[in-house]
């Protein structure tokens, strides 16, 4: 049955959803499952521009290189092509030099560099500071109840990625408000002060950083930041533009997504009732699970990319060069064709797959580090607590394309 908050015209294949109405926000999936027994594709008319929804579709236009990241009219945001950006000069240059928002040669260069101080056996050393850490959040807990937002899932990756970069770990609630602030530039209906505010955050986090890559360069350490200065790719370095502007996309994307995960796959265990233990009794479980929660609940719905030529993406469906499409993550990783019981939350899936990290060159470069944290992390949560329980019903923020949690208040 369709929403009745939705409109959809099969014919045309276009679709009316405000992606703030409050149902959509609380439960997307239910949108998907009609769209996914509509039609996988459509045009989002309050975004402008055609969508993408089937698994299938989703992992093949993450691979096309005739789509990509960077806009073709060179500038870095794609929301703001023919507007005054010229509030937006530092928001635009961290943008700018953003290997997420670039494309080869340039992206392959910065890639390389970064991915030579991220690979996963440097990941997987962390693995007793992460448990060594969910244990001292857990400690902390005030008896009774508390938001776990706050006091487990925030903390925990902000605290890693910081002392990953080598920067300071009591930094970390300024360094959240500078990522909340320059994210919200890629949320739907976002206002002028949004981007004023955006724009200071990324003046501000540039500046922080600059400061202590001028120190490691003259008192180089074995954390992230100083490797990076000293990652070359034949000979070239980082210049310190996309040095900074790396190290603000780690900071950002090293937490952002796994706060919105913690709390999401929290939720979903919660939901099975009995003990959330029996979900972490082996480590095969324990992958298993985590696995099915960034498919069951993903942190991110929407991944935006450029068409670089005239492309019929289906039949019928044809994108102009600099036209932007969307792929769908969340609708994507609950299609029935590429899921037995999609709906359902099945750890032990024989068909367990997702496309949350996204795929190609784009996959997300951290996605070793947040598996960790997510294993770690919750394994730690459930055996210590496993009486947890809600203390009342969680509510998602209203920030699609990011889905996360406002609070997720528990009794222990």
């Amino acid at each position: 049955m369709m929403p009745d908050y939705l409109t959809f015209d099969p014919a045309s294949r276009r679709l009316r959803l405000d992606p703030h109405e409050p149902a959509f926000v609380q439960n997307p999936y239910e949108a998907y499952a009609f769209l996914h027994g509509t039609s996988n594709a459509f045009f989002w008319e309050d975004y402008g521009f055609w969508c993408f929804g089937g698994f299938d579709d989703v992992n093949r236009l993450l691979r096309d290189r005739r789509f990509g990241r960077q806009n073709p009219a060179g500038i870095p945001d794609s929301r703001g092509v023919g507007d005054d950006r010229s509030h937006l000069t530092a928001f635009d240059a961290i943008e700018a030099n953003s290997m997420l928002e670039l494309e080869p040669p340039v992206h392959t260069r910065l890639r390389t560099l970064v991915n030579r101080a991220f690979v996963s056996r440097q990941v997987e050393r962390l693995r007793p500071r992460i448990e060594v850490l969910a244990n001292e959040l857990i400690d902390r807990f005030e008896p009774g109840g508390v938001d776990l937002l706050p006091a487990y899932a925030s903390p925990l990756p902000i605290t890693i990625i910081a002392e990953m970069l080598g920067v300071p770990v009591e930094m970390g609630p300024q360094l959240l408000d500078w990522s909340h602030q320059m994210v919200a530039m890629y949320m739907h209906g976002r206002t002028r002060e949004t981007e004023e505010t955006a724009n200071r955050a990324a003046r501000d986090f540039a500046a922080f950083l600059r400061g202590y890559v001028g120190e490691r360069r003259k008192k180089p350490g074995d954390d992230l930041l100083s490797l990076l200065i000293e990652a070359q790719d034949n000979g070239q370095k980082l210049s310190e533009d996309e040095l900074v502007s790396s190290a603000i996309l780690l900071l950002n994307a090293g937490h952002e997504a796994t706060v919105h995960q913690t709390g999401n796959a929290v939720r979903s265990i919660l939901a099975q009732g009995g003990d959330p233990r029996r979900f972490f009794e082996t480590p095969e479980r324990n992958v298993a699970t985590v696995e099915e929660c960034l498919r069951f609940d993903a942190p991110l719905h929407m991944f935006l990319r450029y068409a670089y030529e005239e492309i019929e993406v289906l039949p019928g469906i044809l994108v102009k060069p600099g036209e932007m499409v969307a792929l769908l993550l969340g609708m994507a990783n609950h299609d029935p064709l590429a899921f037995a019981g999609s709906a359902t939350f099945n750890p032990a899936r024989s068909d367990q797959k997702n496309v949350s990290f996204g795929a190609g060159i784009h996959f997300c470069i951290g996605a070793p580090l947040a598996r960790l944290e997510l294993q770690v992390s919750l394994k730690a949560l459930f055996e210590r607590l496993p009486k947890l329980r809600l203390a009342e019903e969680p509510h998602f923020r209203d920030t699609y394309h990011f889905h996360g949690l406002e609070k997720l208040a528990v009794t222990l």
